[in-house]
C-alpha cells in the first residue's frame, strides 16, 4: 500500500524542535500577541498591513532561532539547556508584549507592571533603532516636498 511514512516526520520534527519543553505555550503566546496587536492597532487606527507582515515574519524567525539552538543542543549534547533557555525567553518576551498591548488597549494592568512597561517603551523610543528610522522617515518627507 502507498500510505505516508510518519516516520519521516517524526524524525524532522525531532530534529527541528526536538523535545522543547514549553513550545505549545510559546505558540499560544505568540497568537495572543498578534491578536492583542491587532487590537491595539485597530485602536490608535494604524492597521498597517506592512507592519503587521513584519511581525509575522519575526514570529517565524523566533521559531528559526529556537530550532537553531535545538540543533547546538543536540550536537553540543547539552539535553535541551539553550533551547529551554532560548523559550523562556521568548516566553518572557511575548508575556511582556502582551501586557503592553493590553496596557494599550486600556485593560487595566497592575501597577508595577505598568510603571515598568512605560520604562521599557521610553527606552525603545530613545534607542537608536527608532533614531535611524525617525533620520529615513525625515529625509524621505523632505525629499517629497521638493
Amino acid at each position: 500500500m502507498g500510505g505516508v511514512n510518519l516516520e519521516h516526520l517524526e524524525a524532522a520534527q525531532m530534529f527541528l524542535f526536538g523535545d522543547v519543553k514549553f513550545l505549545h505555550l510559546l505558540l499560544l503566546l505568540m497568537f495572543l500577541d498578534i491578536l492583542t496587536g491587532v487590537f491595539k492597532a485597530a485602536k490608535n487606527r494604524n492597521l498597517w498591513s506592512r507592519k503587521s507582515l513584519f511581525g509575522y515574519a519575526r514570529k517565524i524567525l523566533i521559531l528559526v532561532v529556537i530550532i537553531l539552538a535545538n540543533v547546538v543542543d543536540q550536537i553540543l549534547g547539552l539535553n535541551g539547556a539553550v533551547t529551554y533557555a532560548t523559550v523562556l525567553f521568548y516566553l518572557a518576551n511575548e508575556g511582556l508584549s502582551i501586557l503592553e498591548n493590553l496596557a494599550a488597549v486600556g485593560v487595566t494592568v497592575p501597577g508595577g507592571l505598568e510603571k515598568r512597561l512605560k520604562t521599557i517603551q521610553e527606552q525603545e523610543e530613545n534607542n537608536i533603532t527608532s533614531e535611524i528610522k525617525e533620520e529615513f522617515t525625515t529625509k524621505r518627507s523632505g525629499q517629497n516636498e521638493n
